[in-house]
């Protein structure tokens, strides 16, 4: 998937942009909708969030809150 207007398979470099997006919005649901327009889906656990490729849903790893 895409993060920083690159394809990447690294996850480290995927969380590194999601938490870059989560300081521009306001609320997690704008950050969740922002993210999935980049092609992740962020699933709230009691952990934190889990982190899934769309459209397979298939998850590649962890946030913690």
């Amino acid at each position: 998937m895409f993060a920083e207007n690159r394809l990447t398979e690294n996850f480290d470099e995927i969380r590194h942009f999601a938490l870059k997006e989560r300081s521009k919005v306001v609320s997690d649901a704008e950050w969740r909708f922002r993210m999935r327009g980049y092609g992740y889906n962020l699933r709230p656990t009691d952990a934190g969030y889990e982190v899934a490729r769309l459209p397979h849903m298939s998850v590649i790893g962890h946030i913690d809150a």
